[in-house]
């Protein structure tokens, strides 16, 4: 999704910065770098969607909020070993120059953001089926939840069994 949107962006931001030709020439040169880019760019988020998944009971909010949060998270800790790469990736002739460059920054905050929201939307709905159910009402061995208990209304004496005595 982050990559077929690229060339969306870069209009919109009016950069060229893309991060399936900074990863792909990373590893080639050669005409194959598109799809050396794609799979590295598929592992990248796959590796963080894992850490996420680990993360995730620690992060506070509701699902899109905590995607959200983490996708921005990882582009502002990262954003600055852009020097590095401007200094020493191998195509850092024919690459867009990302440090100072506000555009490209505004671009990969979209870019992190727009990940982190459908990352969240993702855990919503993968992890809907396994939402702690309904509290139950308290019993008398200590198990249950006494507010909700408190909270029902009692039975009618039409829906109670009639009490049978011997």
């Amino acid at each position: 999704m982050w990559a077929a949107q690229q060339p969306l962006d870069k209009r919109a931001f009016g950069c060229r910065f893309d991060d399936v030709e900074l990863l792909g020439k990373l590893v080639t040169r050669g005409r194959s770098w598109p799809l050396a880019g794609a799979a590295l760019h598929v592992q990248n988020g796959a590796l963080f969607g894992a850490a996420y998944a680990q993360l995730r009971p620690l992060l506070a909010g509701p699902p899109i909020a905590r995607g959200l949060s983490a996708g921005l998270a990882e582009h502002l800790a990262s954003w600055p070993l852009v020097r590095v790469v401007d200094r020493h990736h191998p195509a850092r002739l024919e690459l867009v120059s990302l440090w100072g460059n506000h555009r490209a920054f505004a671009q990969a905050t979209w870019r992190h953001a727009l990940f982190g929201v459908l990352l969240g939307e993702l855990e919503r709905r993968l992890n809907r089926r396994y939402e702690a159910p309904a509290p139950v009402p308290a019993f008398s061995n200590g198990h249950g939840d006494l507010e909700l208990a408190a909270a029902q209304s009692p039975p009618s004496d039409s829906n109670r069994e009639p009490l049978h005595y011997k």
